[in-house]
C-alpha cells in the first residue's frame, strides 16, 4: 500500500479552510440530505455530508477534493456532534482524501484478482507517465494511490479515476488513458476491451436476440 499522505500544516490548513462554508447549491443540497433521516437522526447524513464539503473543496482547487480539519469541524458542528466520530468515519473510508490530492486521484487496485491479471503492468504503465505512489506529480495533475478491492474483479486489472472506473487494463491501454487526461480528452470509461459491463467478452454466449429487443423464447422452448 502506499505511503501515509501528507497533510499540510495545521497553521497554513486553517489559515486556507478556517472560514469553510457551503455554497448556496450545496448548502440546499446538505438540508435536503439531512431531511431524510428522522428527527434526531442527523448524524446519519455525515458520509454524504464528508462527500459533498470534498467536492466543494475539490472545485475550489480545480482538484478531486480532500477534506481539511476545518472542513470536518464544519460538518460536525452542523450534525450536532462530536468531531472525532466525524473523523472516525472519514479516516474508515478511503473514498474520503485526507491530504490533498490532484485533479485526477489515480486509485489502482492491487488486490489478488487484479494482480493475476496484470495490476504491475498498470503499475508500470503509470510509472512510466511519472506518477509515484503515493505521491502527487509536480503539475499537479496525478495522485497515484494503490487501493483494495473496488469490486470490479471480472474486468481485472482495473482502477477508479475520481467518479470512473476503467476495466481490463493493459500497460498500452493505462498509458493511453493517462496521455488523453494530460491532454484534457475524456477517456471510454469502463472496459477497455470489446465488453459491455461485465459481460462475456465479444458480447454475449446465450440469448443473444435480448441485446436488439426483448425477444420471446418460448415457441423455441416448447
Amino acid at each position: 500500500m502506499a505511503d501515509a499522505p501528507h497533510i499540510p500544516d495545521e497553521a497554513e490548513t486553517r489559515a486556507r479552510w478556517g472560514a469553510f462554508a457551503w455554497t448556496e447549491e450545496n448548502a440546499a443540497q446538505a438540508e435536503k440530505v439531512i431531511a431524510r433521516y428522522p428527527a434526531g437522526r442527523q448524524q446519519s447524513a455525515v458520509m454524504p455530508l464528508l462527500d459533498l464539503a470534498q467536492r466543494q473543496v475539490g472545485a475550489e482547487t480545480q482538484t478531486q477534493g480532500w477534506l481539511p480539519v476545518p472542513v470536518m469541524e464544519y460538518i460536525a458542528r452542523q450534525l450536532d456532534m462530536p468531531y472525532m466520530r466525524v473523523y472516525e468515519v472519514a479516516t474508515f473510508y478511503t473514498m474520503y482524501n485526507l491530504a490533498p490530492v490532484g485533479r485526477y486521484h489515480v486509485q489502482v487496485c492491487g488486490t489478488t484478482p487484479c494482480m493475476l491479471r496484470g495490476s504491475d503492468d498498470v503499475f508500470a504503465a503509470c510509472k512510466n507517465k511519472g506518477l509515484v505512489k503515493g505521491a502527487t506529480t509536480p503539475d499537479g495533475l496525478f495522485t497515484l494511490t494503490e487501493v483494495e478491492c473496488l469490486g470490479a474483479c471480472a474486468n481485472a486489472p482495473m482502477v477508479q479515476i475520481n467518479d470512473d472506473n476503467f476495466e481490463d487494463l493493459t500497460y498500452d491501454s493505462m498509458g493511453a488513458i493517462l496521455d488523453d487526461l494530460a491532454a484534457g480528452k475524456q477517456p471510454k470509461i469502463g472496459p477497455q476491451i470489446d465488453r459491455q459491463t461485465s459481460c462475456p467478452e465479444g458480447g454475449p454466449t446465450t440469448l443473444k436476440e435480448m441485446v436488439t429487443e426483448n425477444h420471446d423464447y418460448r415457441g423455441e422452448w416448447a
